[in-house]
């Protein structure tokens, strides 16, 4: 007798709900977390994309599955509310895109080993440029996503162009079939869509001439490329190909010349175009801009005036400390950070520390585990962080930069829990962005 072959378990669609707000529109349809939705206004969806698109209605019709039954809601939504809905995964039960790109300086390849798996996954996923603000290449798209950029007018998007000359950008990007960027970005300029570009320099590679050449490429299509942050290349010590990182005087002769520019922007564009992104000022000494530098632009998350928004609430913070409005219950607190941003900390806790506030210290974490090239606090590890604290031995509450633990909130890089860290520290642990959120868990 033939052997009967195990049936296969039945694919899974639609999108898994994880969690539906009370008194949305789509809580009044029925629908539950835990149940899978299928259809928007009788459209079938394949990401959370699609849910937006097609419930831009009046009258909200859901259909979905809960278990083996098939149901159906109804509700209506105002102009202003927004559906309701939030899912286990934005693009349901399709895999994130990844690059097929071999960028030299591609800082994936570059990870140290035993980091947090989906830290060695290559994306570049046009959708989460729509709904996070992540950078993509474009270099992935067939003829359907850009049919659907289109249709669906995705606005805005986040492209890494790094450059515009077509032989200059397939050696940024190692791919022969990526020097078209300039063809792609008028089509989303002609269709609607606004674009913010970033440019990852690296010395000899696309600096210098090649860099004039793509500012003046990317500007010649304002006000739909509305932005392109300047961003210098990352490098750890696992870096293979040769790229290396800027140097301090390197860093002022592109400060000079990306202010030029902005300057001639402002004049042709009324807008500066061209910003850099905050090591640049850090790493030179030279002042960050002003609040009204950054245009209302919010590009924080590549690392575009964080520390102008830093100084800013510090500067609020302090007058509410001089005016006595501010009584910590706890006199003393820890704060770490990464080498780049230390002096600025610094500062700020010197200040506080005079105005009789919480006593405060500074401890600038050296990154052993992708070295001392790399300065920032995002890419902290838990294990670099603990080690420093426990060797400094102070007093007191210990904050932790928020941005070590963006995702999956609460774990490190080197994939550490809070709760663990806590444990070894042997201290109560909180994590800032803000002397704002210093100040806060301190008088609780």
């Amino acid at each position: 007798m033939p052997v009967k072959k195990p049936s296969l378990p039945e694919k899974e669609i639609g999108g898994l709900v994880s969690a539906v707000r009370r008194g949305s529109p789509a809580a009044k349809t029925g629908i539950r977390s835990g149940d899978r939705l299928l259809q928007v206004n009788g459209h079938t969806v394949a990401d959370a994309i699609d849910v937006q698109y097609h419930a831009a209605e009046e009258t909200i019709r859901l259909k979905w599955k809960r278990g083996a039954r098939t149901l159906t809601g109804e509700a209506k939504r105002s102009v202003r509310s927004t559906l309701g809905l939030e899912f286990a995964h934005p693009t349901f039960d399709t895999d994130i895109r990844r690059c097929n790109n071999r960028c030299p300086f591609c800082f994936v390849v570059q990870m140290a080993p035993g980091m947090r798996r989906t830290l060695h996954i290559k994306d570049d996923d046009y959708r989460y440029s729509f709904l996070y603000g992540h950078f993509v290449t474009l270099t992935n798209l067939k003829p359907r996503d850009w049919e659907r950029i289109a249709e669906q007018h995705l606005s805005p998007l986040y492209v890494s162009v790094h450059a515009t000359e077509p032989d200059v950008r397939i050696r940024c990007l190692g791919n022969p079939k990526a020097g078209d960027i300039l063809e792609r970005l008028r089509f989303l300029s002609e269709n609607g869509i606004e674009i913010h570009t970033q440019v990852v320099l690296a010395p000899g590679l696309n600096d210098g001439a090649h860099l004039e050449r793509t500012l003046s490429d990317l500007s010649a299509l304002y006000p739909q490329v509305r932005s392109c942050s300047v961003v210098p290349v990352g490098v750890t010590r696992y870096q293979k190909n040769g790229i290396q990182p800027f140097g301090r005087a390197a860093m002022e002769k592109v400060t000079a010349q990306v202010e030029r520019r902005q300057a001639e922007f402002l004049r042709r564009l009324g807008s500066r175009f061209a910003f850099l992104t905050d090591e640049w000022y850090l790493g030179t000494g030279n002042p960050v801009p002003p609040l009204e530098a950054y245009e209302e632009i919010d590009l924080r998350e590549n690392g575009l005036g964080l520390v102008r928004s830093f100084l800013e609430d510090w500067d609020a913070v302090r007058r509410r400390i001089t005016a006595k409005r501010i009584r910590p219950r706890q006199k003393q607190a820890t704060l770490v950070t990464a080498a780049l941003f230390r002096p600025v900390l610094e500062s700020a806790a010197a200040e506080a520390n005079e105005l009789d506030g919480p006593a405060m210290k500074v401890i600038g974490v050296p990154n052993r585990c992708f070295g001392e090239t790399v300065t920032v606090a995002g890419l902290l590890t838990a294990r670099d962080v603990i080690d420093a604290v426990r060797a400094d031995g102070a007093a007191g509450p210990v904050f932790l930069p928020r941005v070590m633990f963006s995702s999956p909130p609460e774990m490190s890089l080197d994939d550490l829990a809070l709760r663990a860290i806590k444990q070894e520290i042997g201290r109560p642990v909180f994590l800032a962005e803000t002397m704002s959120d210093v100040v806060k868990a301190l008088r609780e």
